[in-house]
């Protein structure tokens, strides 16, 4: 699969079916920069048992606000549409694929 820009709009149906990685991010935060490669790669190894999309918080403020957002990068973990997880500022690969594995 491929990691998914999404909306304000949008982000609620992209969320709602299966194991999500939602990145919540902007273009200007290094820590930013430094995740998507490793969202990137954990895609690529694992797009089979989740997804992952990716919101800019400076375009779209109505999700960050709803789900409490203060610092990027934010990681929401969705099952099915429900947030069950979430993790704050640059996380390595294992760390976030063992969170993400605790819903599969």
């Amino acid at each position: 699969m491929a990691i998914k820009d999404v909306t304000d709009q949008t982000f609620k149906s992209e969320t709602a079916q299966g194991l999500v990685i939602a990145d919540l991010g902007a273009p200007w935060c290094g820590p930013c920069k430094m995740i998507a490669p490793v969202l990137e790669e954990i895609d690529a190894e694992k797009g089979d048992q989740m997804s992952i999309v990716k919101l800019d918080v400076d375009n779209n403020p109505e999700t960050a606000q709803q789900y409490g957002v203060m610092s990027v990068p934010t990681l929401l973990y969705f099952k099915d549409g429900e947030l069950v997880d979430q993790s704050v500022g640059f996380k390595p690969k294992e760390e976030i694929v063992s969170i993400a594995e605790k819903h599969v």
